[in-house]
């Protein structure tokens, strides 16, 4: 008797066993099926949008050196020289109202001895002094930032910066150019499914890239997004990660 009940038990197991192979079977031959389906499967596109812009603000400074024995003598040649400079910037069409006088910075020499090591004597005070100038005329204080090294002439010893140019309507900009991407993420979709004789149906998910705001003709991209500051004319690129789903 205790045989005869193990035996229906092993036969139970047994087709228990053939009855999940086959489901197993199934569900893997179907989903390889729908994986092989364009119509009904899904399409992973990269969208794309490029425009070129010009900076429309742009951020410049200029430095003005001085060193003398004394801290008084320094400090009232850094007075007047901050009057050269003002009055030259102001002569080339720069608004007074547009520059920014900056804290001065000193810094005390001190003699060296035979080993280039410095001792306690002081040699002199060395000071430092910034003008930083902000307007929207980008092409004017580009000019005027190659030039005011004229300043050496006389007398001043001047370091011009290299200016940072901005477009400062990117936030609105980035806005259409999501769209312009996600729409040529569609036609991409759209172009693929056709040739697979599928059909587009909806958005399953859209993931936004980074954006690239890079000098014109320059090809440099970044998984972290670029944003060029040394350029007048640059050009945006924005990227967008799309699913859609195919019947």
């Amino acid at each position: 008797m205790g045989e005869e009940k193990m035996s229906r038990t092993l036969i139970i197991m047994a087709a228990i066993l053939a009855v999940s192979l086959i489901f197993s079977a199934f569900t893997a031959s179907y989903l390889f099926f729908r994986s092989r389906n364009p119509r009904t499967g899904t399409i992973s596109v990269v969208g794309s949008a490029k425009q070129t812009i010009k900076s429309d603000f742009a951020v410049w400074r200029c430095t003005y050196t001085v060193q003398t024995p004394t801290l008084p003598k320094a400090y009232e040649i850094l007075k007047s020289n901050q009057k050269t400079v003002k009055d030259y910037l102001v002569s080339k069409g720069i608004a007074e109202s547009d520059m920014s006088v900056l804290a001065a910075q000193t810094q005390t020499m001190y003699v060296r001895n035979y080993n280039g090591m410095d001792t306690n004597q002081i040699e002199g005070y060395r000071l430092c002094q910034s003008i930083e100038i902000r307007g929207k005329d980008v092409e004017k204080i580009n000019k005027i930032s190659k030039e005011a090294t004229e300043l050496i002439d006389q007398g001043i010893l001047m370091e011009s910066q290299q200016p940072q140019f901005y477009y400062t309507k990117i936030a609105d900009l980035k806005i259409e150019m999501l769209a312009r991407a996600t729409k040529d993420a569609k036609e991409r979709a759209e172009k693929i499914a056709q040739n697979s004789g599928a059909k587009v149906t909806g958005v399953i998910s859209s993931n936004m890239g980074v954006f690239q705001i890079r000098a014109l003709y320059s090809d440099e991209i970044s998984d972290y997004g670029i944003n060029d500051t040394t350029s007048i004319d640059k050009e945006i690129m924005s990227v967008v990660n799309c699913e859609f789903r195919t019947k």
